[in-house]
């Protein structure tokens, strides 16, 4: 029996009581919805509210005096300081498909539901609109919703230990400790949960990447070119498409492979079963290093002797759907990608079909 995508649906053990709300920081445009989002939450459904701190260190929130005691209600955390993921249970996002990312990137386990908001430029994962937020706000903490699980890549990062590099005994580009850092002798291993992709990239070196892609630790093929990009099917829809990929749904079970300006006439983008392990290091005989990202974030450089080990992760990111998965995402394909858009061809007149 093959699940029909649109019968995965929300459902509470218990009415939920805590929120996350994730909002773009430094856009004026979303400091009233927020408010407004904050004020329902805390006085209309008493939700405690989780914000980010720099989120109230915004000037326009920070001297609003009549926003004062709502704000006095809210629960702050720091990110890469403060652990709150076991205390959360939705999120809600205000912004583009950015604040999405975020929040995936703040639970390394189980994600809570993420309802997201169009209110950032693309909004290709954010199908819900603001201006009935509370009746569908309402409608999710009743468990009136559909879901789409969104697979995540579980990625793990094998450094050998050197003294020059871009991340050094365990503290991370921003100087932040890192909290899932483990140690060996000489190696240092780094995990990352990504929603979208893994890019793996020539970096400022004007030589091709040469890398070479393991899968189940068979060597598949070496990238020649600019790299290669290993996406979830969320992924599917962002940067791999821009590399020529195909679009795939969020519902099929797969991990997409897509060379970045390969130097081949024949390297077409490939789709792999979700199950396998990738695994990318260095060819031996690369002439430069190379230059890794998760979702865009945590940029760092890989050299020899190093790898990146990718697997489809067991935490799925639950996204909140506006009516289904498949109406959301062709939904996403027209408004967004304005995909297969084109002028109607006029059918015959009467007197050309006689």
């Amino acid at each position: 029996h093959i699940q029909d995508p649109a019968s995965q649906r929300l459902t509470w053990n218990k009415p939920p009581k805590s929120v996350l709300v994730i909002k773009k920081i430094r856009d004026a445009s979303l400091l009233q919805p927020f408010k407004e989002l904050c004020v329902y939450l805390t006085e209309e459904n008493n939700m405690i509210v989780y914000v980010e701190k720099k989120v109230l260190e915004d000037p326009a929130i920070a001297n609003d005096e009549n926003f004062g005691p709502v704000k006095k209600k809210f629960c702050t955390f720091r990110e890469d300081y403060d652990d709150i993921s076991n205390q959360i249970d939705f999120i809600i996002c205000l912004g583009g498909d950015g604040t999405l990312l975020y929040a995936s990137s703040l639970f390394q386990g189980s994600v809570p539901p993420v309802m997201a908001f169009h209110l950032g430029s693309l909004g290709f994962l954010t199908p819900f609109n603001f201006e009935n937020f509370q009746s569908q706000v309402t409608q999710v903490i009743e468990g009136n919703a559909a879901l789409v699980l969104r697979s995540r890549l579980k990625v793990k990062v094998v450094k050998e230990h050197r003294e020059k590099s871009s991340v050094q005994n365990g503290i991370e580009e921003n100087g932040v400790v890192s909290a899932n850092l483990e140690k060996e002798v000489g190696k240092q291993i780094m995990q990352y949960q990504v929603l979208n992709e893994v890019v793996v990239d020539r970096g400022p070196s004007s030589y091709l990447s040469n890398v070479d892609v393991f899968l189940d630790g068979h060597l598949i093929t070496t990238v020649q070119g600019d790299g290669v990009i290993v996406s979830t099917p969320t992924g599917s829809t962002a940067y791999a498409a821009a590399a020529g990929a195909s679009m795939i749904h969020p519902n099929v079970p797969a991990i997409m492979i897509t060379p970045i300006c390969p130097h081949s006439l024949s390297f077409r983008p490939i789709v792999v079963p979700a199950g396998v392990e990738l695994k990318i290091m260095l060819s031996p005989d690369a002439r430069n290093t190379a230059w890794v990202s998760f979702d865009g974030r945590k940029r760092q450089e890989i050299c020899h002797g190093d790898s990146i080990s990718i697997t489809t992760s067991c935490y799925p990111l639950p996204s909140i759907c506006f009516r289904d998965p498949v109406s959301d995402w062709f939904e996403s394909l027209a408004q967004c990608l304005h995909w297969n858009v084109r002028k109607k061809q006029n059918n015959f007149g009467v007197e050309e079909e006689e």
